[in-house]
C-alpha cells in the first residue's frame, strides 16, 4: 500500500512539474508572440508617420506654390532676361567701350570661356594672347571657368602642331 502511495504520489509530482513546464513554454511562447506584435506594429507606426509627412509636406509645398506662383514665375522670367542678356553680352562685347582690344583680334569661343584674343594681330604685331571671360551683373565665373584661369595663370599652356598625312 505504502508502495501504491508513493507511485501516486511521484505521478501527482510529475503531472505538477508537467504542468508547470507547460505553463512557463507558454509564458515564453506569449512573450516572444508579445514581443513580435510590438515589432511588427512599431515597424508599421514609422511608416505611417513617415508616408503621413510625406503628404503633408507634399501638401504644404503645392499650397505654397500656389500662393507663391506669380513671384516664381516673375523670378523664373528674370532669370531667363539675365541669361540672354548675358549671352547677348558676350556676343557683342568687343564692340563695346569696355572691351580694350581690337574687335578684330578676338575668337569668341563661348565655353568653357568667352574669348581668346590675339592682341595685336591685326596690325601684324602679336603682343600676346589673352583669355578674356565676360560676366554681367552678379554673376561668378563657374567651377570650369575658375580652372581654366588657374592653368593659365600657373604657366599650364602648351603649344602643339597636329599634322594630318
Amino acid at each position: 500500500m505504502d508502495y501504491l502511495i508513493f507511485l501516486l504520489l511521484l505521478l501527482l509530482f510529475l503531472v505538477f512539474l508537467a504542468l508547470i513546464i507547460l505553463l512557463w513554454k507558454y509564458a515564453e511562447l506569449k512573450g516572444s508572440i508579445e514581443q513580435r506584435a510590438r515589432q511588427i506594429f512599431e515597424e508599421w507606426k514609422e511608416k505611417e508617420l513617415e508616408s503621413t509627412s510625406t503628404r503633408k509636406a507634399e501638401i504644404l509645398f503645392e499650397e505654397w506654390k500656389q500662393r507663391h506662383e506669380k513671384e516664381i514665375r516673375k523670378d523664373a522670367v528674370k532669370k531667363s532676361r539675365a541669361a540672354i542678356a548675358g549671352r547677348v553680352t558676350e556676343q557683342i562685347a568687343p564692340f563695346l567701350p569696355e572691351f580694350k582690344y581690337n574687335p578684330k583680334d578676338a575668337r569668341f569661343i563661348g565655353s568653357p570661356i568667352d574669348f581668346i584674343v590675339f592682341d595685336g594681330l591685326d596690325e601684324g604685331e602679336l603682343r600676346r594672347i589673352v583669355f578674356v571671360e565676360v560676366k554681367s551683373g552678379k554673376s561668378t565665373l563657374s567651377r570650369r571657368e575658375k580652372l581654366v584661369r588657374d592653368a593659365i595663370e600657373e604657366n599650364r599652356v602648351e603649344w602643339e602642331i597636329l599634322k594630318y598625312a
